[in-house]
């Protein structure tokens, strides 16, 4: 119940009202009643010290017989300056040994209390010790009157005390309840103006809690809780603002994780999977899920523990396979503070080392292909200038034509090199054009016929007489075939078979060239388009191949968004198709 603030303010009123009720009541109840106390004792001791009263008390009179009698008379005539009203204060006369012999209250026989100041007096002491806890006020003096020795006793009951105590108690009573009723509804009227707009800002703080920005609180006022509101205003805004620059840079990053073609994966300090873009579940070929830790993936390249205690700055390097695939990793902590943790970022480097190894086999393929005919033209031409005159002619024209050979061979190697080279960097343009692709079938059989049969093969054309036009660079496309086919001739044994077919299929046109040749191994297969690979290396050397001629056909034909490929058969011999769109490709 008293939970609430609007109670608490309630109780609060209702308690120092009544405490400073309780406090003026206590300190006027004790105020009034040390007031008639002091009042008694002075008022005794003025009339006591009256000289004339002391006077008529201690004087006989002329032929008194009565001494009690006397002193009850002068009493009498002092009853008004006494305050004696013979119900709440009366006077009494005793003689020395306490006895009543008369008073303004007729006791009837029965004995006073004895009180300490009664006690001094009937003791021959005068006496008006006041005590504040007793329930009455007394006042004793000894009288010697005559040869008799009185004592005069002033005794009050205050019961006026007491009624005026009573009165003032009620009036303290009804001031308390009114002012109660006054204090709780000002207290409920204090209560609702500050704690409306304490709810307000309340229902306001848990609207931004649960993300709800739209509504500003009412100013009503200007005091402090008026600044309040206005500050919390204000810090909802920028609260707002943060949020959503937060959220903004939080999309951005979850975009740049998720579309990343590096993989990324983040840890706790204790080794539990924070995130992990898709890159990363491609190139560890897992799931990643919050039952993946550290351990489990990366703990044999490197410890998590060092991982951590890496310096600012710092960061671990090491490697990876998977499957066949080379991973390259780079480990380094993302915060020093206890909420820290490891990231990993993951590079597949398959490709690369893939090239490298390829960029290395090709450097070593042109060194070895340059240096034997380089070799062979520096032996002979040494040979011809230390022997200038003394060979015949027939061998000096013998060796001069193995160095004329020999560099139109480094020729051939030096311009497929240039080519290979313009295709790589984008600078070879295509001249496209449209033309017959049968006619150009045709040029090409032209060209060999004679090579064939010179080596008396039987060449075979088998071309349809109705091939549609293609948009392609004729010259480049004249020379796959002429590759392909020569390829065919090279290494086919004299006497062999070649047939060149030709046709289209679904906006395609296409050519193959078969032959019963030596044929290619099915596990050279899969590299005879590699740049310098050769199956049979002696006797492409020995016809004057670069091991370059399909390579850079390949090449030709992707750039035309074409196909070259070898055709799977059965036999012995080997089958090469070409293929391309009758549209041609998209650029020139």
């Amino acid at each position: 119940m008293f939970r609430s603030l609007h109670m608490k303010l309630v109780l609060i009123m209702v308690l120092l009202i009544a405490s400073l009720m309780t406090v003026v009541g206590a300190f006027l109840t004790n105020s009034v009643s040390q007031f008639y106390m002091d009042e008694f004792y002075s008022q005794m001791e003025t009339v006591f010290s009256d000289r004339q009263f002391a006077r008529d008390l201690t004087t006989p009179e002329d032929g008194e017989e009565d001494g009690a009698a006397a002193l009850n008379r002068v009493m009498q005539s002092y009853m008004g300056m006494l305050g004696v009203d013979s119900r709440n204060r009366n006077y009494y006369i005793l003689d020395s040994t306490g006895v009543f012999l008369a008073g303004s209250d007729l006791i009837g026989g029965q004995a006073l209390a004895v009180t300490p100041n009664l006690s001094a007096a009937l003791a021959g002491r005068e006496s008006s010790d006041s005590d504040p806890t007793a329930s009455f006020m007394d006042v004793a003096i000894p009288v010697t009157r005559g040869d008799n020795t009185f004592v005069i006793y002033v005794l009050d009951n205050r019961s006026t005390v007491e009624s005026l105590s009573n009165e003032l108690f009620t009036l303290i009573m009804e001031a308390l309840v009114f002012g109660l009723v006054i204090s709780v509804l000002l207290s409920f009227l204090l209560a609702k103006t500050m704690i409306t707009p304490i709810e307000r800002l309340t229902d306001a703080a848990e609207r931004v809690a649960d993300g709800d920005f739209s509504r500003k609180i009412e100013i009503s006022s200007r005091d402090e809780i008026g600044i309040l509101t206005s500050a919390f205003n204000d810090m909802a805004q920028q609260l707002k603002d943060t949020l959503d620059a937060v959220e903004n840079e939080r999309n951005k990053l979850s975009t740049l994780f998720l579309h990343m073609t590096d993989g990324v994966a983040a840890f706790a300090r204790d080794g539990q999977l924070i995130h992990a873009n898709p890159a990363a579940e491609r190139m560890l070929q897992t799931r990643l899920n919050d039952e993946v830790a550290y351990d489990d993936l990366f703990g044999t390249v490197a410890p998590l523990f060092e991982v951590l205690s890496a310096p600012d700055g710092g960061y671990i390097e090491g490697e990876r396979e998977v499957r066949g695939r080379t991973l390259a990793l780079l480990l380094a902590p993302f915060s020093s503070e206890s909420q820290g943790g490891a990231l990993v970022v993951i590079r597949d480097v398959t490709e690369q080392h893939k090239v490298e190894e390829q960029r290395k086999e090709f450097v070593a393929n042109v060194s070895h292909e340059l240096r034997t005919p380089l070799t062979n033209i520096r032996s002979y031409a040494e040979t011809l200038s230390d022997n200038a005159g003394e060979l015949p002619p027939e061998m000096e024209r013998s060796f001069l034509g193995v160095i004329l050979n020999e560099s139109d061979r480094m020729t051939h190697i030096v311009q497929d090199l240039l080519t290979l080279s313009r295709f790589d960097s984008g600078r070879s343009e295509l001249k496209l054009s449209k033309f017959s692709f049968g006619a150009a079938v045709q040029d090409m059989y032209n060209a060999v016929v004679l090579e064939a049969q010179r080596h008396e093969h039987e060449l075979i054309l088998n071309v349809p007489g109705q091939l549609p036009e293609i948009r392609a660079d004729r010259e480049r496309v004249l020379q796959v075939m002429m590759n392909v086919v020569s390829n065919a001739i090279k290494y086919t044994p004299d006497g062999g078979r070649i047939a060149i077919s030709a046709g289209q299929t679904e906006g395609r046109v296409w050519m193959e060239v078969e032959d019963n040749g030596i044929g290619i191994p099915a596990e050279d297969r899969g590299r005879v388009f590699e740049r310098f690979y050769r199956v049979d290396k002696a006797r492409s050397r020995q016809s004057g191949g670069t091991g370059l001629g399909l390579s850079i056909a390949k090449e030709i034909m992707e750039r035309h968004n074409g196909v070259l490929k070898l055709v799977d058969r059965e036999g012995p011999g080997t089958t090469i198709r070409m293929e391309l769109t009758v549209e041609g490709p998209d650029h020139e």
